[in-house]
């Protein structure tokens, strides 16, 4: 079964939780780069906001894979 993670800042994150999502808190470059390689390969989709996306943008188009989207702000 495909999973969906939401990755960045907790205050911005948390409430996907409700909806089932796996919520992965990020509040730094560091921290969003190291979860992003830990995300399994049951992962199909993240959910990101602005400041995890930069800090990934190098590596998002590695993982063709992986579908992800911006959270709105």
């Amino acid at each position: 079964m495909s999973a969906i993670v939401a990755l960045g800042e907790r205050r911005r994150v948390e409430g996907f939780a409700l909806a089932g999502v796996r919520v992965v808190p990020v509040e730094d470059r560091e921290a969003a780069r190291a979860a992003w390689e830990r995300l399994g390969a049951e992962v199909a989709l993240v959910l990101l906001t602005a400041r995890a996306r930069e800090s990934l943008a190098d590596l998002l188009p590695l993982r063709s894979d992986t579908i992800w989207t911006l959270i709105p702000d």
